[in-house]
């Protein structure tokens, strides 16, 4: 099997979405249509990067939230990875219809 090189925009945005979803690597992997070790290797590159050129003050508590706070929160966030999801597909998708003659 040979090497393929995916294109730096497409890594960034899969390990972002790693981030900002509770699905397993492996599934998201899988829905990208790559390889699920290539996908821990890129973001654990990714995390190596931000170790080293993060260097920020503690963060501060955040204040008690009511439930319907945090439903919401929760919410922005899945329509967040969802919205993330759609363009990495249509990125993918736009990407291998210019490798295809069709």
């Amino acid at each position: 099997m040979g090497t393929y090189r995916y294109p730096a925009e497409f890594r960034a945005d899969a390990v972002a979405l790693v981030h900002s979803s509770d699905r397993p690597v492996s599934r998201i992997a899988e829905e990208l249509g790559v390889n699920a070790e290539t996908l821990r290797q890129w973001v654990k590159k990714a995390a190596d990067t931000a170790e080293h050129s993060q260097s920020s003050p503690p963060a501060v508590a955040a204040p008690a939230r009511s439930a319907k706070d945090t439903e919401i929160t929760r919410l922005r966030r899945q329509v967040r990875e969802l919205e993330m999801e759609r363009d990495i597909l249509r990125r993918a998708a736009k990407y291998f219809a210019k490798e295809t003659n069709w």
